[in-house]
């Protein structure tokens, strides 16, 4: 009898223990939903309030609530023994080379800033236009919406944690500057331009000062001074430490604030969403004036490659010994990718025309006639009705990714009827596609993931998708997961908690990414408007650049490279199939 009780008292203990630790995940996945939806209401709350400082009440309780958060893209963020510097990686390449050394901050609009003889600045790794007004003041130009500012305050948000982290160790316990500190100082007074010995020494103090190892430190220095000295990213490791600190050190001694303003006229134009009215324009416009208002519209938002490289590089390429030699259509692509010229001068002759954007808004389209493939040989592997596509000569419109909340304002914007012309009437729309890269959750980096809905991350809407697309449309030799998709406030607020409670509960989402919940919200709208039929068909599909689940494996860690080829040139393939067949 004893043992069958010890049995029941294990079985209940280890039940009791299951249950404190699913409470626990509950609560930790509640504490960051709620983190998330107070950091979107605050910044929506201080953008039209007009400002805020980093170091104020306000600034505090963006800190507190991405404390909170902790999205794995920030890694030891709060960890105060060590400074995050793979998140520094990441968020630099997204932001305007000397932002470090900056108190002052204006959002505003691209009109504000034309014409002005101040330094323009350009990120390497996000389409964001800045000004560098003076020593001491940067602007930001938002053209692609709440998302835009949401990315910028978070990134700042996270200098800011990293900067009071560096001015706690940057003194020892007598209030005295540390060993470390000094040696980075006397650097940085000499330019910072080192070699041998002396870079490794210095390497080595400045990893003592970053709570990291000594090639994790210099794998970073490495990494700054290669965009730097190709890119003009950046001003180098050892300056941006030493600004972060000092930018504080002046903001507590001198009271000269961190402060971020919004101007009048930025609010005005989000709320009127001017710069995507004036980009749908000038693309009906160009529909219009090549004459195909009434043929068969199929939007396809990709990037600016794939297509065009489907459609047009097999019928480039007029060695035909080089055709035989790549059969395999994805080699034949990695084969092809330094022919750009040869394949856009042949697109050109046969139906291909390039909208790149005046507008604002940063998304540049292309427009392709099919009825002028007619000639165009596709690779074997395309399966493609030629008959079908030159009877009903359907024209592509691929429009370049939008941002995150932007991708509401575009396609809304596209599908709704001219309002001062109305001789711009409805545009005939068979077909919307959505494809580009996602986080993945049950998968692994390269995989597939079909939407069967869109979950918005913040609020409690969710959006139903018929996805045109199924597992059934792809070889098998990635695999294709087919699920709700979350879409996420920013890339940079993903946290483990929540996405794992949206991945293991019955919600069992397979991805997230940052747009295809505000495109469906605007197909929904135009079918319920009448300015698109409700038999449009949509397809939305997805290639895993990353899984914020992983260690390793974030989007901090790096590009997918060679290894995106596939999954994006398959998805390609089987949306123009789905197009060019009955």
């Amino acid at each position: 009898m004893s043992g069958k009780k010890n049995k029941k008292t294990e079985t209940l203990v280890i039940l009791i223990c299951e249950r404190n630790t699913t409470l626990e995940e509950t609560t930790r996945a509640h504490k960051a939903r709620l983190a998330i939806r107070t950091f979107k209401i605050l910044a929506d709350a201080l953008f039209l309030r007009g400002y805020y400082t980093l170091g104020g009440k306000s600034g505090q309780t963006l800190e507190d609530a991405l404390r909170t958060l902790s999205p794995e893209i920030y890694g030891t963020m709060n960890d105060r023994k060590s400074i995050e510097i793979k998140g520094l990686e990441y968020i630099l390449d997204r932001l305007p080379r000397g932002i470090e050394e900056c108190h002052r901050f204006v959002l505003t609009a691209r009109e504000d800033l034309d014409g002005t003889s101040f330094e323009r600045i350009q990120p390497p790794k996000r389409r964001r236009i800045s000004y560098r007004v003076s020593e001491n003041e940067m602007c930001f130009i938002i053209t692609r919406g709440s998302s835009e500012v949401y990315d910028i305050l978070t990134h700042m948000t996270f200098l800011y944690i990293e900067a009071k982290k560096l001015h706690e160790r940057m003194r020892d316990e007598s209030g005295n500057p540390t060993k470390e500190w000094k040696e980075l100082e006397k650097i940085v007074d000499l330019g910072g331009d080192l070699s041998g010995e002396d870079l490794d020494r210095a390497i080595w103090s400045l990893s003592v000062l970053l709570g990291r190892t000594y090639h994790e430190t210099k794998e970073t220095y490495e990494y700054f001074e290669k965009s730097k000295n190709e890119m003009n990213a950046n001003n180098g490791l050892f300056s941006i430490v030493y600004n972060l600190r000092k930018r504080l050190e002046d903001e507590r001694k001198n009271h000269d604030m961190v402060t971020v303003y919004f101007t009048p006229f930025l609010i005005d134009v989000m709320l009127h969403q001017l710069y995507c009215k004036r980009w749908a324009s000038s693309v009906k416009d160009a529909i219009w004036n090549f004459g195909y208002q009434n043929r068969p519209l199929h939007i396809i938002s990709a990037n600016m490659h794939s297509v065009l490289n489907l459609l047009y590089g097999y019928g480039a390429v007029k060695d035909e010994e080089k055709k035989k030699d790549t059969e395999e259509l994805y080699n034949f692509i990695q084969d092809m990718s330094d022919e750009e010229g040869l394949i856009k001068d042949f697109a050109e002759k046969h139906g291909f025309y390039e909208l790149p954007d005046k507008s604002g808004a940063q998304i540049d389209c292309q427009l392709i006639d099919t009825s002028m493939l007619e000639s165009v040989d596709f690779h074997p592997a395309m399966a493609v009705d030629k008959h079908y596509v030159l009877n009903e000569k359907p024209v592509l419109l691929i429009m370049d990714y939008a941002f995150g909340t932007q991708a509401f304002e575009a396609m809304d914007e596209l599908l709704r009827p001219g309002e001062e012309d109305d001789s711009r009437g409805v545009l005939n729309v068979h077909s919307i596609s959505v494809m580009g890269k996602a986080g993945t959750l049950p998968g692994k980096k390269g995989d597939i993931m079909l939407a069967s809905a869109h979950v918005l991350e913040g609020v409690p809407h969710t959006y139903i998708v018929e996805n045109d697309l199924s597992r059934e449309d792809f070889d098998g030799s990635i695999d294709v997961y087919v699920g709700p998709i979350v879409t996420v406030l920013g890339t940079s607020l993903q946290n483990r908690d929540v996405l794992e409670k949206f991945q293991t509960t019955t919600w069992r989402a397979v991805g997230l990414e940052m747009e295809g919940g505000h495109y469906q919200r605007a197909v929904d709208a135009a079918i319920v408007r009448g300015h698109i039929s409700k038999d449009v068909k949509v397809r939305y599909a997805y290639y895993a650049s990353d899984n914020p689940l992983k260690s390793g494996q974030t989007l901090a860690s790096g590009a997918l490279g060679r290894e995106g080829v596939r999954p994006t040139y398959m998805i390609t393939k089987a949306i123009l199939e789905k197009i060019f067949n009955q």
